[in-house]
């Protein structure tokens, strides 16, 4: 993975840890145990920190940056999709951001709590637990029920579960020119997209 000092401040990566060759880590990055981070992911710790407790993930594309003395923490199993921006915020315990949501500085999202796609949160904004937040900007719409609280888990235990995955068998390869008829699928467990009704 690319990883760069800067200030001679390095990223730390826990060895459990499972960080994308495409990602980039610069200077005051902490990656904890059994985190996944996700394929042209960018962890700016250029002026303030960056920090991802056990279990997080933060997906392909997404940006993690902050002001100086600022930090941004994902906290333990925090879910952040595909193309979300994090700058100067914190994202708690068990809580999800949805694909290409801005989380702004000084934001808190509760724990357990959803923030649905593409939802501008704006600084200071706050919450309480297991909030469903969306919009632009965002507001919380309701509180979540104990059924979507699950959903949530089973989504970031595959995250965990993908991490062991790409350690066991993730590696660059050359593209086949064509399918075998009896071409296999990867194994993608059992998690399911909820239903919008």
């Amino acid at each position: 993975m690319p990883a760069y000092s800067i200030e001679g401040v390095q990223p730390v990566v826990h060895p459990s840890a499972y960080v994308h060759p495409s990602a980039i880590l610069i200077g005051d990055v902490w990656i904890g145990p059994g985190c996944y981070v996700g394929p042209a992911a960018s962890l700016r710790g250029d002026f303030g920190r960056i920090v991802l407790k056990e279990g997080a993930n933060i997906q392909d594309t997404c940006v993690a940056h902050a002001f100086p003395g600022k930090d941004v923490v994902v906290e333990k199993d925090g879910h952040v999709g595909h193309g979300a921006i994090l700058h100067g915020c914190i994202i708690s315990e068990g809580a999800m951001v949805g694909m290409n949501a801005v989380i702004m500085d000084d934001a808190v999202i509760a724990p357990r709590s959803i923030v649905g796609a593409g939802a501008l949160v704006t600084a200071g904004f706050q919450c309480d637990p297991a909030s469903l937040i969306v919009g632009t900007p965002a507001k919380v719409l309701r509180v979540l029920s104990d059924k979507e609280v699950a959903w949530k888990a089973k989504g970031t235990e595959e995250y965990q579960r993908l991490t062991l995955r790409c350690f066991a068998s993730l590696e660059e390869c050359q593209p086949l020119e064509d399918a075998d008829a009896d071409r296999p699928r990867v194994d993608a467990g059992d998690y399911q997209p909820k239903n919008r009704t």
